[in-house]
C-alpha cells in the first residue's frame, strides 16, 4: 500500500472511531499517523488529535481539560482550511463550534454535560 493509500485508510478508520463517540480510540489512530507524518500533515494530525481528545475529556466531564484543547486544535487545523486530504476542514471546525460552544459559554462550575446528540462528525471524503 502506498503512503497515500495508507493515510487515506487510516485515517477513514479514525473517523470511524470518531463518529461513534470513540475519540481516545480515534486519537490513538491519528497519533500513528502523526508520528510518521511528513512535515505538511504533521500540524493537521496534531489539530485532528486534540479535537478528539478535547471531546474525550468534554464525555468526561472534565471541562477545563476540554476548553485548553479545542482552542488548540483550532490552532493547528486553521491553516488547513478549506480542506486537506479528504476532510471538509472548515464543516469540522464549524461542527466543533456548535458541539463546544455551550460549554464555552458557560460559567465555571455550571457546564453543561457532553450532548452526544450534537457531536460534531469527522467526514473524510476522496
Amino acid at each position: 500500500m502506498n503512503d497515500d493509500a495508507h493515510i487515506g485508510a487510516a485515517l477513514a478508520r479514525a473517523a470511524e472511531l470518531f463518529n461513534r463517540a470513540e475519540y481516545h480510540a480515534a486519537h490513538e489512530v491519528l497519533d500513528e499517523l502523526w508520528d510518521s507524518a511528513a512535515q505538511r500533515d504533521s500540524d493537521f494530525f496534531k489539530g485532528l488529535i486534540q479535537a478528539c481528545i478535547a471531546l474525550h475529556h468534554y464525555q468526561l466531564g472534565n471541562p477545563d481539560g476540554a476548553r485548553k484543547l479545542y482552542s488548540g486544535h483550532r490552532q493547528y487545523l486553521g491553516p488547513f482550511l478549506p480542506a486537506h486530504r479528504g476532510v471538509d476542514v472548515a464543516r469540522f471546525l464549524a461542527d466543533m463550534q456548535a458541539s463546544f460552544t455551550p460549554l464555552l459559554r458557560a460559567r465555571p462550575g455550571a457546564e453543561p454535560p457532553y450532548e452526544a446528540l450534537v457531536r460534531p462528525r469527522l467526514e473524510v471524503g476522496a
